[in-house]
């Protein structure tokens, strides 16, 4: 046994002392890796979490590692790993500058870094690697949801042969892994798609016969800025409905993608989601997408919760949406709960007025969750937290108004979030943290080129946030990146050692 994985399993144990005296960190740091009750914990729970922060995925996995190649050496492939998936290229590279044979040996690394001549030499050797799993993935998936090709799009013909060479020797098109947290498998076309945004690799997996319809590709498709991908698995006959594209579209407000799903079938109102006119007042969708939706059907009547759309619409001040119901009728009358609630909206003074958040329907309890990352809905936000709107609420996937605004990167509305001493150290059904979900957010939220997580972070950072050691090399921005590093330098007190 290495002394280094001695020195880890010293770790799990003062981590375990710590949260037997109730340290609020270490408490933390448990929540975000383990689901049990504290009272209901073992040994190995403790174990799990150190090596879930040393990017592993178990504690056997991380011994294992540790003890064939090195603790350190492992350490460094995992990295490798992470940030060929997540698309943190610059590590990537890296990394590699300083460990040039960090992937040797290691055929699903190889094959995710686009080595055409050492993806062929172990094929050569040994054909059935081609459908050996690494880890919770197969080589197909390896290179499916590798981000490589955006540093290197010049590897693009050998990327191609990769694939074919891969399904020469046996593997499926249609491979495909569970998602974590999640009924649905993640496919090799949801992959290259949908989380890589690699549209030479979909293309190519659709006209080796991978299924349009894998439940996920058409919903994420809508989500890359662009609509080629969607174009191309229309193309292949997959069908938009009971797919939920059509509301993800308008999370973009997206006109173009939802007039392509509805073309294609696709209806505003599914079963079991929620009604097209109720998400376009959540979302303020404008009047074109309003149009779009009752023309292809959506229906004004339609209740969500008990809440018509018409009431949604005035509660959130989507102008557009309500006066287009008022346009088809005489609309349903507010109750008096929605009536303060569209004052606030309005700009109305509610002054000394008070709600009783517990009688309201479940989707305006969560209203101000749903409005943290809306531009120019701050002042609202403020007179419905006067009102006695709950500003801490956490939402179904116990995700916090604050930790929303850090994840959409908007320093003014976390900003005043903080002023009313929320919970920072609350952990939501992801696992992730307020300075987690900032830092996760500066590589995936959307319109993150226009946002400022970096202020963010740092607001964090200054009303006492701990600095998780793993998130000084694990933050994939690079803004975000030398930002951690920097602070971590200048106040090393506020690093947690894990």
């Amino acid at each position: 046994m290495t002394n280094s994985i001695e020195k880890l399993r010293r770790a799990a144990k003062a981590l375990q002392k710590a949260c037997d005296a109730g340290d609020a960190v270490a408490l933390t740091r448990l929540k975000a890796h383990v689901a049990r009750s504290v009272h209901d914990l073992k040994r190995a729970d403790y174990l799990h979490v150190v090596a879930r922060e040393a990017g592993f995925d178990s504690w056997p996995a991380l011994k294992f590692a540790a003890e064939t190649v090195g603790l350190d050496r492992a350490a460094r492939q995992q990295r490798l790993k992470v940030a060929l998936y997540h698309g943190q290229n610059h590590v990537v590279q890296a990394l590699l500058d300083e460990t040039p044979d960090l992937a040797e040996g290691l055929f699903g690394l190889q094959v995710a870094l686009l080595n055409l001549p050492a993806v062929r030499a172990v094929l050569a050797d040994d054909p059935e690697a081609a459908t050996r799993k690494r880890g919770p993935r197969t080589p197909m998936l390896h290179l499916a949801f590798s981000r490589y090709i955006h540093a290197r799009p010049e590897l693009k013909d050998d990327m191609l042969a990769i694939a074919s060479l891969l399904v020469a020797n046996g593997a499926d098109v249609n491979d495909a892994m569970p998602a974590q947290g999640g009924d649905t498998p993640l496919s090799a076309l949801y992959g290259a798609i949908g989380h890589a945004d690699n549209m030479v690799l979909g293309q190519w997996l659709l006209d080796h016969g991978a299924d349009p319809n894998d439940g996920e590709s058409l919903y994420h498709a809508v989500e890359l800025g662009h609509h080629s991908g969607l174009k191309m698995l229309l193309a292949a006959g997959a069908d938009p409905r009971g797919t939920n594209a059509v509301l993800r579209a308008m999370d973009f407000n997206d006109h173009v993608a939802v007039e392509m799903l509805l073309a294609h079938g696709a209806r505003p109102d599914e079963d079991g989601a929620v009604p097209a006119l109720h998400h376009a007042a959540l979302r303020m969708s404008d009047a074109r997408m309003v149009g779009l939706l009752l023309g292809a059907g959506a229906d004004p009547a339609a209740l969500y919760q008990g809440v018509t759309a018409y009431g949604h619409a005035r509660v959130v001040g989507n102008a557009d949406l309500a006066h287009a119901i008022e346009s088809h009728g005489t609309p349903p009358d507010l109750t008096e709960d929605e009536a303060l609630l569209a004052a606030a909206a309005d700009g109305g003074d509610t002054t000394g007025r008070y709600i009783n958040p517990a009688r309201l329907p479940e989707v305006y309890r969560n209203i101000l969750r749903d409005m943290a990352h809306l531009p120019g809905k701050l002042d609202h936000m403020k007179r419905l937290v006067a009102l006695g709107l709950e500003y801490d609420r956490p939402d179904a996937q116990g995700v916090t108004p604050v930790q929303s605004a850090g994840w959409e990167g908007m320093p003014e509305v976390m900003g005043w979030l903080i002023a009313l001493r929320p919970d920072l150290g609350h952990v939501n059904a992801h696992g992730g943290t307020l300075l987690g979900a900032i830092i996760h957010g500066s590589e995936n939220c959307p319109q993150r080129a226009d946002r400022d997580h970096v202020t963010c972070a740092r607001m964090a950072l200054e009303h006492g946030v701990a600095l998780p050691r793993k998130l000084l090399s694990f933050a994939g921005d690079p803004a975000i990146a030398a930002f951690l590093a920097d602070w971590g330098r200048r106040y090393p007190g506020q690093v947690v050692t894990e």
